[in-house]
């Protein structure tokens, strides 16, 4: 019988949801293995590799071209910008921007805004960022010769809102927050920290690349000026995704070839683009949506809807309510295993009543063993998870654990409880 999520109207097959993921099928040779590396990139269902692979074998050309190979990656390209706008909630697609990586971009867009920038302004970050949301600001400030504010973290790596509230003045010119933690999953305030940024009248960076797979994306709603994710995070090609208010992208200067493009969003990409990247985007894009579009046809939902007159928005909708439910509780059993057993101590937000607070990545660390320590042990069992600091630098420095980092364990909704029993089984023994 396949597992479902509880406390839901919208659940998860598993058993289907696996099927489509051809590195977590079983074979005679081999017992698949535990993936609980998402947060460094998600596995890759058959529908994002075959799209990745059709654009490559059957379109592989430039845009900007009257033959007809040409007109399709054109296509492709405004395709995945409607499907990204959707994913974003957003509802112009010109306003979407690809590039390599969420770095890449991020950097492109603090070169940008920092050529506005004086030695009388001032760039808020936080100390519970992933580095690419923290150092290109940083530098950008002191090509400037502006003036970075750091505000710290509450113990379970959440941003004191109160110390952001405070150094925000008519002088900030940019805050820029992570919607949740790569490495210790915390969600955090970012909705109070627009509203605090937008009273004093300051740009506010969103970095959703850890958000995406696991919660509904409103970018409009939430009142923010930028925001940036990478697909390859939910379930895609290595891609990275920018968004940027319309007039914003139109008004400010980017480093840019001059051939290339005034028209957004091409003036915010750098030559030629990963068209099979952004065909498998699209295809990512599409299979969360079909999640949402399975609820309402197998689900508790009602069977009455059919999948094809669901909007991809309201499929997103369905698919993300659906996600979360799920993650919740395959969180809930690796917290509570967690804490049962000796030497271990979580990170970040341990009560596994509070969902609402974290998504479901977890970090741990072991009295008597190093993070690295740990995850090769795992490794040797066949369990994927990561050790160190996963980039989140200036959050590990805060919580403390640097040189070493910490043991990071990320569901997704392909994973199984039986695999978070598999991995609990297997701390225990260390």
């Amino acid at each position: 019988m396949p597992m479902t999520s509880r406390n839901t109207k919208h659940p998860i097959d598993i058993e289907r949801v696996r099927a489509r993921f051809p590195s977590l099928v079983a074979s005679e040779s081999r017992e698949p293995l535990v993936h609980f590396d998402g947060p460094a990139g998600s596995q890759t269902p058959s529908v994002v590799i075959e799209a990745v692979v059709d654009t490559l074998a059957r379109v592989n050309a430039n845009r900007g071209g009257f033959f007809e190979t040409s007109r399709a990656v054109g296509r492709i390209f405004d395709e995945a910008g409607a499907a990204v706008a959707d994913l974003l909630g957003t509802g112009d697609p010109k306003t979407v921007i690809f590039g390599p990586n969420m770095t890449s971009l991020t950097l492109t867009l603090s070169r940008a805004l920092g050529r506005e920038w004086s030695a009388a302004d001032e760039i808020v970050v936080t100390r519970a960022e992933h580095d690419a949301n923290f150092t290109p600001w940083a530098l950008a400030a002191r090509d400037a010769g502006a003036i970075v504010r750091e505000v710290g973290i509450e113990p379970d790596g959440t941003v004191d809102l109160e110390a952001l509230a405070s150094v925000i003045t008519e002088r900030t010119r940019l805050v820029a927050i992570g919607c949740a933690s790569n490495l210790i999953g915390t969600v955090q305030p970012f909705e109070e920290a627009i509203r605090i940024a937008k009273r004093a009248g300051a740009l506010v960076f969103l970095d959703a690349v850890h958000y995406a797979p696991h919660r509904r994306m409103r970018v409009e709603a939430w009142g923010a000026d930028f925001l940036a994710c990478s697909a390859y995070k939910f379930f895609g090609p290595h891609v990275g995704i920018l968004w940027g208010r319309r007039e914003l992208l139109e008004r400010i200067t980017p480093y840019k070839v001059r051939p290339a493009s005034e028209a957004i969003p091409d003036r915010w990409m750098n030559g030629t683009q990963s068209h099979e990247g952004i065909a498998g985007t699209l295809a990512a894009i599409e299979y969360i949506a079909d999640l949402g579009r399975e609820s309402t046809v197998d689900g508790e939902a009602g069977g009455s809807t059919s999948r094809d007159t669901t909007s991809r928005r309201d499929a997103l909708d369905l698919a993300f309510e659906a996600i979360s439910s799920y993650e919740t509780l395959l969180a809930r059993r690796l917290l509570e295993g967690l804490a049962a057993i000796p030497g271990v101590r979580i990170h970040g937000v341990a009560n596994a009543d509070e969902p609402e607070r974290r998504v479901s990545t977890v970090a741990f660390t072991h009295a008597r063993r190093s993070p690295a320590d740990v995850a090769r042990e795992l490794a040797a069992r066949g369990i994927c998870v990561w050790s160190g600091n996963s980039y989140a630098l200036p959050l590990s420095e805060a919580l403390g654990l640097e040189p070493h980092g910490a043991i990071r364990v990320g569901i997704l909704h392909y994973n199984t409880e039986e695999e978070v029993d598999r991995l609990l089984r297997a701390v225990e023994s260390l």
